[in-house]
Order: structure tokens, then sequence, then C-alpha cells
């Protein structure tokens, strides 16, 4: 159930934001092996002069902040990450380096779920230590 945050500047088409909610969400299916209806996603798009960025990223920079359970390998975030960038490179054509990911692992018991449980307590129908 990861928690997905993109930010980019304002003013791309709705194709482009779709393309980019779209690769993320197939780089996690893949990667981290999530259900593919588990889809939690947000994007932010901000002005020019609320989102700054180094001189060495382009107007298409991205910025991508996954909250997810903790239990991934190393491996499964370094496929996610090489997914993300293949996916958004592919479409909408980003350049691997104007994308920067993070990812947040917070513990189960601090996430609250499925009627308020902690999601140590629930089982969950899929496995996180991929």
């Amino acid at each position: 159930m990861p928690l997905v945050r993109i930010e980019m500047r304002a003013g791309k088409p709705a194709a482009y934001k779709k393309a980019v909610l779209d690769g993320v969400h197939e780089a996690l299916v893949q990667a981290i092996k999530i259900p593919d209806h588990d889809r939690n996603q947000r994007l932010y798009e901000l002005d020019a002069d609320h989102f700054e960025i180094s001189p060495t990223k382009s107007e298409n920079a991205v910025i991508i902040e996954i909250v997810m359970f903790k239990g991934r390998s190393a491996e499964a975030k370094k496929r996610l990450f090489q997914a993300v960038v293949a996916n958004l490179g592919k479409n909408p054509g980003i350049d691997g380096n104007d994308i920067i990911i993070v990812l947040h692992e917070p513990p189960l018991e601090n996430w609250g779920i499925r009627g308020g449980k902690p999601a140590d307590e629930v089982d969950l129908g899929f496995d996180i230590k991929v």
C-alpha cells in the first residue's frame, strides 16, 4: 500500500501527467510486487517560483516520494528506482537525471489501515519481503 507523492512544475498536459502516474505505479507493481489495484498516488504541480531545482536539472525535473511498508530488500528498491527511471524515460520522456526518488519506510505498527488496525496486525494479502 505505498503512498506516492509526485511533484513537478505546473503546465504539463494531462497525457504527460497520466504517463508519470502510470509509470510510477507500473514500477511499483513490477519491482516490489504490490497488487495492481493498490494505487494511492498524488501529483502536485507547482509554479516555477514554488519549485526550485538544481541548474543541472531541466524543466522536466520530478521528485517522487514513496512511503511504503518496511521490509523490502535493497535489491528490490534498486529495481524500483531503475523501473521508475526506465518507465518515465519511455513515456513521457523524462531524462533519468531529472528524476529524484526518495523512499520512506515507517514500521508496520505506524500504519493505521482497514478500520484503524495497525498494519502489523492485518493480513496484507501480499508479501512485503521481496
